[in-house]
């Protein structure tokens, strides 16, 4: 097979194949339960062996599994705009194993959005949508009473709160008031000028992380890499965390949601960095 590579599998499990050659026609869509384009919580019978990526008409990256294209589940040929999300999706299904897990695939699930885009939106709605988020943005509503949570938010959201205000040169503030602060339209003009420098990939995934974070300021603060998916999923849940530390929890129940979160805010913004990459993915020797 031309052009092919291998990576490791104590790094990626099975060795994943990464070539030109595509022989078969497409592979028909999966069917896939509930919103096609959701995180499916359907699993099926993994019935292919070998995955790789090839690339297409218009410099398009494809996914193929056992040669047959990928598609969509709205049909269309499942293609990516450059080889590093190519790379990066094809290692989801080249990890799973007897069973395909589809809830844990959720690069693909990106991918299947933006090809889809099934409720059919444009970049103006995509923002406007995000910057809702703004007006209720977790992180800038506050509480009066117990002490010890005002005390723990003002110490671990006030810094984000600030930094970002600083960064964009905006006023954000927060309220105790169930009404939330008053946002200046200033302020969303500028967010909406910064939004609209990514591309319908990448704004894809930014609105993935935001519904993930209930929060615009700590979104921001990951995607510039101010705070790690760690931090950020912490600082979403601090009421939360708040709650368990003094009245305590169901302890494996608890550590499912948060790596559950981690993993879905983590492939957004992957999948954000990885939609605005333009350069191919340079060659390097991986042959043992």
């Amino acid at each position: 097979m031309k052009g092919l590579v291998r990576f490791p599998s104590r790094l990626w499990g099975p060795a994943l194949s990464l070539g030109k050659d595509c022989s078969k026609g497409p592979l028909a869509p999966l069917p896939i339960t509930r919103s096609a384009h959701s995180a499916a919580t359907s699993e099926r019978r993994k019935f292919y062996e070998d995955v790789s990526i090839s690339q297409g008409e218009g410099g398009l990256y494809e996914i193929n599994l056992d040669r047959r294209k990928l598609k969509t589940p709205g049909g269309k040929l499942f293609t990516v705009p450059n080889e590093a999300l190519a790379i990066a999706v094809a290692t989801e299904w080249d990890a799973q194993r007897d069973t395909l897990k589809f809830y844990t695939m959720h690069l693909t699930t990106l991918c299947n959005t933006a090809i889809d885009n099934p409720t059919q939106r444009d970049k103006d709605q995509m923002i406007n949508a995000a910057l809702k988020f703004l007006e209720t943005d977790t992180i800038c509503y506050r509480v009066d009473e117990p002490p010890g949570l005002v005390e723990l938010m003002n110490n671990e959201w006030e810094p984000v709160l600030r930094w970002i205000e600083k960064r964009y040169d905006v006023v954000i503030g927060s309220s105790s008031s169930i009404l939330g602060p008053e946002i200046p339209e200033s302020t969303k003009e500028t967010f909406r000028q910064h939004l609209n420098s990514y591309n319908f990939w990448s704004l894809t995934g930014l609105e993935y992380v935001i519904t993930q974070l209930k929060s615009v300021v700590l979104s921001f603060g990951l995607i510039d890499r101010r705070l790690t998916v760690e931090q950020a999923v912490l600082l979403s849940r601090l009421e939360e965390e708040y709650q368990i530390q003094r009245w305590g929890n169901v302890e494996w129940a608890h550590d499912y949601d948060m790596y559950e979160l981690r993993a879905r805010t983590a492939a957004g913004a992957l999948f954000l960095y990885l939609s605005s990459e333009t350069s191919t993915v340079k060659r390097k020797l991986l042959q043992d």
